[in-house]
C-alpha cells in the first residue's frame, strides 16, 4: 500500500478516536491537522473560534480571519450550516475531507449551547461566584441557567492560573479565556468560563455542571492536554475543587478552587484537586483574619526582609521544613553551604521571634507560611527562586 493510500485509510479512524475518547473539538482538530499536515480550526456559524491545532500564532490568525491561503470547508447538518473548518493550504484527500466535514459538524454543533454569544452575561456570573457576592443556591441557578449552564443535578469549579514571568506582546490574556473556554465546552457543553482575577496574571474561573465527579476529572484532563502546549511561554496551573451535589454549595466548592490553585501555584503542582492539597485542607475554614494573623506573626517580616534586600529567608525555611529539619539536606537542594543555611535560620529567629531548629517554632512558622499559601500571597523572589527561572 502506498503511503497516501495508507493515510487515506488512516484519516476516518484518525478522526473518530479523539470523539470517541470525549476529547471534543480540540482533539479533533489535532488529528485533522496531523491527517492533513496542516494548521486546522474549527468556527462556529456565529464566527466563535471553537478549537485550533497545528498553527502558530500567524497562521491562528489567518485561519480565524480567513486569511489568504486558507481553505474553507462548510460544515452542514442536512441542510442547516453550522459552522466551519479552515485549513491552511489546499487538502487533496477527498475522503478525509469528506469524514472531518460529517464528524466536525456534528461536534460544533454539540459544543455550542442556545446562549453561546451571550459573554458578558457569563463573565458577570463568573466573577461574582468566584468574588463571592454570588452565594445564593436559588440565584445561582437562575443566572446559571439563563447562559445555558445547567447547574441542578451538581457540578464544580476549576481555575486556571496563566503566568508570564517577562511582558508579553498582544493580549495574551484574552487567548487563556478563549482556549479555556474552547476546550470545556468540547468535552463538557454547557460549562462557561471567564476572567476572574487579573491581578497574578490570568485567572479564569471555570463553572461545569456535572452530575458526578467523573465530569469534572474529564475536564481537568482535557485543560491538561490543552493549555501548557497551547499556550508555550506561559506557566499554567489548573485546580479543582470537589463534585458540588447542588447549588448552595458552589461557595464552598469555589473556596476549595481558589485553595488548590494557591498551593499548586506555590508548589509548582498542576493539574491540582482540593483533595489533594494535604494539610492546607484544615485551613479552609479558617477566617481571613486569622490567616492574616498567623501570617504576620510568622512569615511577614521574613517576606519584607527578602524583598528588601533579595534574600532567600522563607525558601530557606521552605526547605528546611521539606527536608525534616536537617541542615546538610537543606544545603544540598539549595545548593549553598550548610553554614550559610544556619546563619540564616539564625536570621529567621532574630526576625520572627521563631526557632526553627525548636518544634514549636517550626510549627508556627510551617503554619504562617500555609496561611500565606492560601491567602494566595505570594513568595518573594530571591536568589534562588531567580536561578530556578533560568
Amino acid at each position: 500500500m502506498s503511503r497516501r493510500a495508507a493515510k487515506k485509510v488512516a484519516g476516518p479512524a484518525a478522526f473518530a478516536a479523539p470523539v470517541a475518547a470525549g476529547r471534543g473539538l480540540p482533539g479533533l482538530a489535532r488529528a485533522a491537522a496531523d491527517v492533513f499536515g496542516s494548521p486546522v480550526a474549527f468556527i462556529d456559524r456565529s464566527g466563535i473560534v471553537l478549537a485550533v491545532a497545528g498553527a502558530t500564532r500567524e497562521q491562528e490568525k489567518r485561519l480565524t480571519e480567513g486569511g489568504k491561503g486558507v481553505s474553507v470547508i462548510q460544515l452542514k447538518i442536512g441542510e442547516e450550516a453550522v459552522g466551519e473548518a479552515r485549513l491552511v493550504g489546499e487538502p487533496e484527500d477527498e475522503a478525509s475531507i469528506e469524514i472531518l466535514t460529517a464528524i466536525g459538524a456534528l461536534e460544533v454543533e454539540r459544543a455550542r449551547s442556545a446562549e453561546w454569544g451571550n459573554e458578558g452575561a457569563v463573565a458577570d456570573l463568573v466573577r461574582d461566584l468566584i468574588g463571592g457576592s454570588l452565594s445564593d443556591g436559588d440565584d445561582l441557578l437562575e443566572r446559571a441557567s439563563e447562559v445555558g449552564c445547567d447547574l441542578t443535578r451538581g457540578g464544580g469549579v476549576l481555575m486556571v492560573r496563566a503566568h508570564s514571568g517577562s511582558a508579553r506582546e498582544g493580549d495574551w490574556r484574552s487567548r487563556v479565556v478563549d482556549l479555556t473556554g474552547r476546550t470545556i465546552r468540547a468535552v463538557a457543553p454547557g460549562s462557561v468560563a471567564a476572567m476572574a482575577d487579573v491581578e497574578q496574571g490570568a485567572i479564569v474561573g471555570v463553572l461545569v455542571p456535572a452530575a458526578d465527579e467523573e465530569r469534572l476529572l474529564k475536564v481537568e484532563g482535557a485543560l491538561e492536554r490543552e493549555l501548557p502546549r497551547s499556550l508555550g511561554g506561559l506557566s499554567v496551573t489548573i485546580s479543582r475543587s470537589r463534585h458540588a451535589t447542588d447549588p448552595g454549595e458552589f461557595e464552598r466548592a469555589v473556596r476549595e478552587a481558589h485553595l488548590a490553585l494557591n498551593v499548586g501555584v506555590a508548589e509548582d503542582r498542576s493539574p491540582i484537586a482540593f483533595e489533594d492539597t494535604g494539610a492546607y485542607r484544615l485551613l479552609l475554614g479558617t477566617s481571613s483574619e486569622e490567616l492574616h494573623s498567623f501570617y504576620s506573626e510568622t512569615v511577614e517580616p521574613l517576606v519584607a526582609y527578602d524583598e528588601q534586600y533579595e534574600t532567600d529567608l522563607v525558601a530557606t525555611v521552605e526547605t528546611y521544613l521539606d527536608s525534616d529539619a536537617n541542615v546538610p539536606a537543606t544545603a544540598k537542594k539549595m545548593f549553598t553551604h550548610r553554614h550559610t543555611i544556619r546563619y540564616r535560620l539564625e536570621r529567621v529567629r532574630d526576625l520572627s521571634g521563631h526557632d526553627a531548629t525548636a518544634t514549636e517554632g517550626r510549627e508556627r512558622l510551617g503554619l504562617g507560611i500555609k496561611s500565606m499559601r492560601v491567602l494566595g500571597i505570594a513568595s518573594p523572589r530571591g536568589r534562588s527562586r531567580e536561578r530556578k527561572q533560568t
